[in-house]
């Protein structure tokens, strides 16, 4: 049978593994293309700056709370699935943190090609 839990473990697998090597390509590709003259390497700096800021201060929060659900999780179930919700909750922040500085660094390249032309921007 095609979905016995071994298929689909390994088929869950493959497609995280195949996510994280089409992330990296189109990073790669975003962050090759023109990020403009220096006033608008400026401003997107400053909103690089500011989502930090924003990111930063949100996962503080998040952090509080993560914990406390943790050990309820914990003490509900057992430590395999609190690592798992850990586990879970880490990774979660990391794509989050990786997606708001990338979109950064996109939306500067996005308005720098649709100077050319729109399509150029929609290529972004």
């Amino acid at each position: 049978m095609l979905l016995n839990p071994s298929f689909v473990l390994n088929l869950i697998i493959l497609s995280g593994v195949l996510s994280i090597i089409f992330a990296f390509i189109t990073g790669v590709q975003i962050l090759s293309a023109s990020s403009g003259n220096a006033r608008m390497k400026e401003i997107a700096g400053a909103i690089q700056i500011g989502a930090r800021a924003y990111l930063n201060r949100q996962y503080k929060t998040i952090a509080i709370v993560g914990v406390g659900v943790l050990f309820v999780v914990i003490y509900l179930f057992n430590y395999w699935v609190g690592l798992g919700y850990f586990i879970g909750a880490f990774l979660s922040g990391i794509a989050g943190y990786a997606g708001m500085l990338i979109s950064v660094q996109a939306n500067v390249r996005t308005a720098e090609a649709s100077r050319k032309s729109l399509a150029e921007g929609l290529r972004i």
